[in-house]
């Protein structure tokens, strides 16, 4: 098995200077093999190999190039936001140099960074799509221009660069990314500081850039300026626009706000970007406020998969219980900044319901994106797709994020190198330390090598088939000769799980409900604790405030949210009749073949040319026998070729 290297400095996202928690880095935990191993492989040999191509085909990269030689504004490729997306590409290989050391990809992350420094003016500003003469001026189209929201993401690669870099190639000496990263935040705050421009970027994300320089740096400058971004916005200061300022969330203060509400990717990077100002800042009113938008979202603004935003025209959340299936956006960068946001507050407060929603969205949202091979991608999750979508073109960019089909490339392209940089830095938020002991969050196979801040080494291998199966091994490889604690998560969806500790001869087992399980006690070398969750599929129904998916049902396995295809019918009715097919109840969902079946009914309708009729002149609909189905996990739909689908399945 592969073990992990350990360093003075864990190599993670995020490193709260205080907290409930520490997280584990990728030098201190491998994920060795199982379902996020292979996406972690595939991204590795796929998807970063087929990002790279695009961005050189679609001139993203070049545009670097022709800032250095004075080639814009007429030569310019993309979006205003063009540069962002190599940045999270720079990222993606900084923590996948800091996973296992390679001389080509090395080279090609140095490559880049000397393209990009080129680009920088002297005075460090750094885009492509702003400054220049024939250009707009800088900071002068902040609701959508995108220049700060940009710089978040290079300092979020060069915070990656620093905290991996002594592990990948300290013989060739500093690639210079972090340096252009200062350059860069120091104009940030020499330009929006307390006594310059009194306003913010439309899009969020330089706020966690900055305050994560900080933390690397120990300089104050930067936290105070993601400070003051924060406490500038809600206040109409942007201008208004068509959708309201709620859209770039500057109708409320953060503080003041109950819920997410607007853009749902500015909304969630915004509220990571918060409570990295609230940790640092002991901004206990500040937390408190984001603890409780977070809640309220989870429970009126969020899908079953965890996805966020309902809304297509300006991918937002809608209000309260405005969740149609059909019509879900669930963008996949928004379940990136879901994450971000819940795995904040999760190391803030140490409570396991911010990684049950992180379990969640990971698997039915993030793991959605991407096909099996890493080279196409949803942008959008809809959980209803009612006719098969015509085949998508490989060798094509997508004009539309709502592609019914996943895309190589889109025009809007944020999703793929969100995807890889998420994965490739996926081992850093599977587990914790604090003074007590180990917190794993996530179930997979992996290797934990760490110490407790006293200095305590402490060594675990964990094994699991998670989410094939519940059960979830965990052998104790170096541990301290005193008692300290191991804090295993029950999902809520679990109900109750059963846990055994195998030392020795001696066997304890017991059982445990949803939440943290703390096992304390002084363990031996080759000690087992064994975690049995109940992985039988399951009928989801959802609350009736949600008037899309009244009178429906979702059927869940683990943390797997499943959906019917088409298919899969054609064996068994017609694909015609999809929408016209009801779930019996009274039979229970079944596993067999290494699927999940359920028994489905045609509700056949009679004809009729006008689809509305007094109540009394209503006619049930004719159930034909029952015919069984099986289901697909929700994050495999869409591989076997265009397909309609659902995730709720009407009962009458």
């Amino acid at each position: 098995m592969t073990t992990a290297r350990t360093t003075g400095r864990p190599s993670v996202p995020v490193l709260p200077g205080t907290g409930r928690l520490r997280p584990l880095g990728l030098d201190e935990v491998v994920i060795t093999e199982g379902f996020w191993a292979d996406r972690q492989r595939i991204n590795r040999e796929a998807t970063l190999g087929h990002i790279r191509s695009w961005l050189d085909r679609e001139g993203w990269i070049a545009n670097f190039d022709l800032a250095a030689t004075g080639g814009l504004p007429a030569g310019r490729r993309g979006r205003e936001f063009s540069d962002s997306e190599v940045y999270k590409y720079l990222e993606a290989l900084a923590w996948e140099l800091g996973r296992a050391p390679d001389p080509a990809l090395e080279a090609e992350f140095r490559g880049l960074v000397v393209r990009i420094g080129a680009a920088q003016e002297p005075d460090g500003y750094l885009n492509t799509q702003f400054g220049r003469a024939g250009q707009q001026p800088r900071w002068s189209a902040l609701e959508w221009g995108h220049e700060l929201y940009c710089l978040g993401h290079l300092f979020q690669a060069a915070v990656a660069r620093a905290r991996t870099a002594p592990d990948s190639a300290p013989e060739e000496g500093d690639d210079g990314l972090l340096g252009i990263a200062l350059a860069a935040a120091d104009l940030v705050c020499e330009a929006f500081g307390a006594e310059g421009i009194q306003s913010f970027c439309g899009h969020p994300e330089v706020e966690a850039g900055l305050v994560e320089l900080s933390r690397i740096t120990g300089n104050p400058r930067y936290l105070e300026q993601a400070r003051l971004f924060v406490e500038r916005r809600g206040h109409g200061t942007l201008k208004d626009i068509e959708f309201g300022r709620a859209y770039y969330q500057d109708d409320i203060p953060v503080r003041e706000a109950t819920v997410l509400r607007g853009h749902a990717v500015r909304a969630n990077y915004l509220s990571a970007g918060a409570v990295d100002v609230a940790v640092e800042t002991a901004d206990r009113e500040l937390l408190d406020a984001l603890t409780g938008q977070w809640g309220n979202t989870i429970a009126h603004r969020t899908y079953l998969t965890g996805g966020q935003g309902s809304h297509h025209q300006d991918e937002a959340f809608g209000d309260d219980w405005v969740l149609p299936p059909d019509r879900a956006y669930s963008e996949t960068c928004a379940a990136v900044g879901s994450v971000m946001f819940s795995w904040r507050l999760l190391l803030s407060s140490g409570d396991s319901r911010y990684a049950d929603l992180i379990e969640r969205t990971l698997f039915n949202v993030v793991a959605t994106s991407p096909a099996a091979d890493g080279r196409s991608f949803f942008y959008a999750n809809t959980l209803h797709r009612r006719e098969p979508a015509p085949p998508v073109s490989m060798d094509e960019v997508s004009p539309r994020a709502a592609s019914s089909q996943r895309a190589p490339w889109f025009e809007v392209s944020c999703c793929p190198p969100n995807v890889a940089r998420t994965f490739a830095s996926l081992a850093g938020y599977l587990a914790t330390v604090d003074g007590s002991g180990i917190q794993v969050h996530q179930y997979a196979s992996s290797s934990i090598r760490t110490a407790l801040p006293d200095g305590r080494p402490l060594a675990l291998d964990v094994e699991t088939a998670y989410p094939r199966d519940g059960v979830v091994r965990i052998t104790i490889r170096e541990t301290p000769d005193d008692a300290w604690t191991l804090t295993l998560r029950v999902p809520a969806w679990a109900g109750s799980a059963r846990v055994t500790v195998h030392s020795g001869q001696a066997v304890d087992t017991f059982e445990a409900g949803p939440g943290s399980v703390p096992i304390e006690r002084v363990f031996a070398i080759g000690d087992v604790v064994e975690l049995e969750l109940p992985m039988q599929p399951r009928i989801t129904a959802p609350d009736r405030h949600i008037d899309a998916v009244r009178g429906t049902v979702a059927v869940e396995r683990g943390p797997e949210v499943l959906c019917l295809e088409t298919v899969d019918l054609a064996a068994a009715v017609e694909a015609a009749r999809f929408g016209d097919m009801v779930i019996d109840l009274a039979q229970e969902p079944s596993e067999r073949d290494g699927r999940v079946w359920v028994r489905l009914r045609d509700a056949l309708t009679p004809a009729d040319p006008w689809p509305y009729e007094p109540l009394d002149d209503v006619r049930p609909p004719v159930k034909t026998d029952g015919v069984e189905v099986p289901l697909i996990a929700y994050h495999d739909w869409a591989g076997r070729g265009p397909s309609a689908m659902r995730v709720w399945i009407p009962t009458a």
